[in-house]
């Protein structure tokens, strides 16, 4: 019996963890996901220091000519002190003398004789970057579960962080059956089709972040089928297309079973997709993905996007949508859960004008999807809709509902 689009998340998130570490240095963390929280060990600023370009001086000069006899750039050790009647000349990012007040910009000063007149009423701290004001020593810096990005980097580089421990990125096995399937390297006969779904899901996986292995194209075998299965468990998942369904060579469920997959569901009430099914085999996860490419495509987006961001040990795991607006009204069979691709410009939502589960131009030219309640019969123009975008990765903390009604 077909499971809910719900029910078939709830067995993902239940049964799928990370968990795998691994340490590495900071210049190759990009995209991995942190495994132990990080705490600060130095203050940013690390000293009192010049946000400008200027002088420093005393607020009770304010609009007096005072002397300058001393200039301090970034990464001198000045032990000057600064005294009433003079200033110093700094530079942005120099620490800042004893007793300095405020930093006065060189576009508000006025050369003088001797030195430099400054402006009035001079303002306390002011242009000064305190110690500590960005990042105080013992501070949390980031979380067990955070991505790293480059700005996470940035922060970690600036506490002279030079390892991290992290959880290893996902593995995926990719393989594909069907006799009549070729790669696109090879040449095909007039009665045989190019395997479209691996090379895709290949660099999907990519793109969100896996390692990635092609274990081949097998035949419509039970025998052919078993040895690409063994060939794959060393991985963490393995994403299969075509063979699921219920035709006479459709032999990849049974081609598992003597490897002891376990079935968490094998079938989802949705359109396209129906034959999707998800197991494990002890720690390896199974998705079987339907041979038609489009079928095959938007399911992946789904839960093998899913699966995978549970695997990655994000604690922002859970997939999120963008709030759009429909272009036109657009009319819909009801009575199924259906995904239907399309393009969102910013703030509009426009179906594909010509889609079906076996085409692959629909992937090419869209840039997201929308999952459509199956008690839905219409979207108006201008009615608000739950887009999933396939460019960008759109997660939440939070699982929210993705259905559009």
């Amino acid at each position: 019996m077909a499971v809910k689009v719900e029910e078939a998340f709830d067995l993902i998130y239940k049964n799928v963890s990370g968990g795998f570490l691994k340490i590495v240095p900071l210049e190759q963390a990009l995209g991995f996901i942190l495994a132990k929280d990080l705490f600060a060990t130095h203050n940013l600023p690390p000293y009192d220091n010049s946000a400008m370009d200027g002088y420093a001086a005393k607020i009770s000069d304010s609009g007096s000519c005072v002397v300058v006899n001393h200039t301090i750039f970034a990464g001198d050790n000045s032990d000057k002190e600064l005294s009433a009647g003079f200033a110093i000349k700094i530079m942005t990012g120099a620490k800042i003398p004893l007793a300095t007040q405020c930093i006065v910009p060189n576009e508000d000063v006025i050369a003088c004789q001797m030195g430099v007149k400054l402006p009035d009423n001079l303002v306390i701290s002011k242009h000064i970057r305190l110690l500590g004001e960005d990042i105080k020593s013992g501070d949390l810096l980031l979380k067990t579960g955070t991505k790293l990005g480059a700005y996470q980097i940035a922060l970690l580089a600036s506490q002279g962080i030079s390892h991290v421990q992290v959880y290893k990125k996902p593995k995926v096995a990719l393989f594909a059956s069907g006799s009549e399937l070729k790669m696109h390297f090879e040449t095909i006969e007039p009665f045989q089709l190019y395997n479209t779904n691996t090379p895709t899901f290949f660099a999907r996986a990519q793109e969100l972040g896996c390692e990635v292995e092609f274990i081949g194209t097998a035949h419509d075998s039970l025998e052919d089928i078993r040895k690409h299965i063994k060939s794959a468990l060393t991985c963490d998942l393995i994403v299969t297309s075509g063979g699921v369904s219920v035709g006479d060579a459709d032999y990849t469920k049974e081609a598992f079973a003597p490897f002891g997959y376990e079935i968490f569901f094998d079938k989802i009430d949705i359109k396209p997709g129906k034959p999707t099914t998800f197991g494990r085999i002890e720690n390896t996860y199974v998705l079987n993905l339907p041979g038609n490419p489009l079928a095959a495509a938007l399911n992946f987006e789904l839960f093998g996007s899913s699966i995978i961001l549970a695997l990655s040990g994000d604690t922002s795991k859970y997939l999120h949508f963008i709030k759009a607006k429909m272009k036109e009204e657009y009319l819909i069979k009801a009575g199924k859960r259906t995904l239907v691709p399309g393009f969102f410009d910013g703030e509009y939502f426009t179906p594909c004008e010509k889609f079906a589960p076996g085409m692959i131009m629909p992937l090419a030219t869209s840039n997201a999807f929308i999952m459509v309640d199956e008690a839905c019969s219409s979207l108006a123009c201008g009615s608000y809709v739950k887009v999933l975008s396939t460019r960008f990765s759109f997660t939440s903390l939070k699982r929210v509902s993705l259905v559009s009604n």
